[in-house]
């Protein structure tokens, strides 16, 4: 193969895993929610195998996918977005990054505080659209900055752009990145600029994540390594931060990720272009809008044909996720611990149903056997 296309449909979770309980998710399932949805239409990812995917019943399945499918086990502990690439590209992490349900201990936040000379408001879980309508006006008037978490291994920190510059925020996660190491090591620190007047703050685009680099080789370091290319779309070179990406270009939504994609297909490279799209997760899942998450599901399907129409003879389309979002899950608004679906199709890929897979490293061993190289992490090839 010459080249890989890796669309990860961020938080779009296909049913509960077996421990879903020790998580809070009982029950959760992120497909059956959207497919309640009348906006939910994918006959396209339907003929690829979607809904022949074990555990899979919202839709009818097809007599013959198209696609090579299976369901994907996460065997790392945690449902979140970075340990679920991490584990694509085939980290196994045997113990949760660190979440603060009763927000950041105090010598963590003296450190910061006095590493950017401001102060902090907030300090607890909270909604990133919420927490600027709470505490934008505080924020505005004595500068402090506003940090808070979720349930997610994230230290966020919000400020208004007329208060605090983007390039300046973004200094300031640099900062708290350095300091949140060890224990305290968080999966990502975030930017989250805002704008507006009082009543009517609204975040920006410039959000920026600044993750923990990889702790041991992923699949991106031995593409690098043999000399091929490993293209980022969306916040993929965040995830990794920046680790052996040769090539990236950041998104500012679903739409654009595609095209973007759409425009690497035009180009002769070697090697894999990494997708993430992030609205399904950010604009939808967290805030409980079925409806929205389902036309964003149906919108991909439409432009799915583009997609499949680029491909060349020697290319490969995977479609997968890193964990779910169930937007239907009223109890909470987080990411959900659930299977996710693996799709893969070419015209040398041979389609079959390979049941469900104990790991998301299959992928990342799978992406490698594309290119005849042997992994260096626990994962099999589904090729």
């Amino acid at each position: 193969m010459k080249r890989v296309f890796l669309i990860v449909l961020d938080s779009f979770g296909i049913g509960e895993m077996e421990d879903a309980a020790e998580y809070g998710d009982r029950g959760t399932n992120t497909i059956k929610s959207v497919s309640s949805s009348p906006a939910f239409h994918m006959p396209n990812m339907g003929a690829l195998g979607l809904f022949n995917i074990d555990g899979v019943d919202c839709r009818e399945p097809v007599a013959q996918p198209a696609g090579r499918i299976a369901r994907m086990k996460e065997a790392s502990k945690g449902k979140d977005t970075t340990i679920g690439h991490w584990e694509i590209a085939g980290i196994l992490s045997k113990q949760p990054l660190p979440t603060y349900p009763d927000g950041f201990p105090e010598e963590v936040l003296n450190d910061f505080s006095a590493a950017v000379g401001r102060g902090v408001l907030c300090n607890k879980p909270y909604s990133g659209t919420e927490v600027i309508k709470d505490y934008g006006d505080e924020h505005v008037k004595s500068g402090d900055l506003i940090v808070y978490t979720s349930a997610d291994s994230v230290f966020q920190i919000a400020a208004h752009e007329d208060v605090v510059p983007v390039e300046t925020l973004y200094e300031y996660c640099k900062t708290a990145r350095g300091i949140l190491q060890g224990k305290h090591g968080v999966g990502r620190v975030i930017a989250r600029p805002f704008v507006g007047t009082s009543g009517n703050y609204v975040r920006t685009a410039g959000r920026h994540d600044f993750s923990l680099e990889p702790p041991a080789v992923t699949m991106l370091d031995q593409l690098k390594e043999s000399g091929r290319d490993v293209i980022s779309v969306g916040k993929i070179k965040d995830i990794f931060a920046g680790k052996s990406i040769t090539e990236y270009v950041y998104t500012k939504g679903n739409a654009e990720g595609i095209e973007r994609t759409l425009e690497y297909m035009e180009r002769d490279f070697e090697g894999l272009c990494f997708v993430n799209l992030v609205d399904y997760d950010m604009l939808y899942g967290h805030r409980n809008d079925i409806d929205g998450y389902a036309a964003a599901l149906t919108y991909f399907d439409e432009k799915l044909p583009e997609i499949l129409g680029k491909l060349k003879e020697n290319d490969v389309l995977m479609i997968t996720a890193d964990h779910g979002c169930d937007p239907g899950y009223t109890v909470s608004t987080d990411h959900s611990r659930e299977h996710t679906p693996f799709i893969m199709y070419g015209s040398k890929v041979t389609p079959a149903n390979l049941g469900t897979r104990e790991t998301f490293a299959d992928i990342g061993a799978t992406v490698l056997d594309c290119f005849h190289i042997k992994p260096e992490f626990a994962g099999t090839s589904m090729l």
